[in-house]
């Protein structure tokens, strides 16, 4: 185990530019919803130096591909700081041109190595999708996302829900692996690291998977 936390506060991109790897970043985000879960957060870079470091160039260590959901909140729920995480989210943390275009930008401009799709069990966007009827408006587009996952998870043994929202971060995560041309590329070169997580809303733990 690789330990982030020292006296001088914890190690971001921003104090370490190219010193962390994929493996310690994750550790970083393990170690800050650690903090989160336990009631020990910290805070960390939010204070005014930090703001000002920040306010002309950004180094994010990762990226959050989450929901847009209220109650979860990636710079909260990993006890992260101000330039820390690039976070885009969309209801059901699905893939669409225009995340995987923000995304990019992360990966390739600003030297991000790690994204993390960061899904949740009591997730609406989910337990929509399940009802299997047709939602109003844009909202279908956004169903018809899911509904592979949903699929899936009537196939499964289990809670079906909870299959659903595991499923369906793993089709965003298939999907960022195998998109052409940026990140594929990138993820066979071992240059970007893609994992999947899932929240759970009442314990406040994320469960990372490889």
């Amino acid at each position: 185990m690789v330990l982030l936390i020292c006296m001088c506060g914890v190690v971001t991109g921003q104090e370490g530019e190219g010193k962390l790897t994929p493996e310690q970043i994750l550790q970083q985000l393990k170690d800050g919803n650690r903090r989160f879960v336990t009631e020990k957060v910290i805070h960390p870079r939010q204070d005014v130096m930090s703001r000002k470091n920040v306010a002309s160039k950004q180094l994010p260590i990762a990226v959050v591909l989450g929901c847009s959901d209220s109650r979860v909140p990636p710079e909260v729920i990993f006890d992260q700081g101000l330039g820390d995480l690039f976070a885009v989210r969309l209801a059901g943390n699905i893939v669409t041109d225009a995340a995987l275009g923000s995304i990019e930008y992360a990966v390739t401009h600003l030297g991000a190595q790690v994204i993390v799709v960061l899904g949740h069990g009591r997730c609406d966007a989910v337990s929509e999708a399940l009802k299997e009827s047709k939602a109003q408006g844009h909202r279908e587009t956004q169903m018809n996302a899911i509904r592979p996952a949903v699929e899936r998870a009537k196939l499964a043994q289990g809670d079906r829900q909870a299959n659903a929202v595991k499923f369906n971060v793993n089709q965003s995560v298939n999907i960022l692996k195998s998109s052409r041309p940026v990140l594929e590329g990138l993820v066979k070169k071992k240059q970007v690291q893609i994992v999947g997580a899932v929240y759970d809303e009442v314990s406040g733990k994320v469960i990372l998977s490889p």
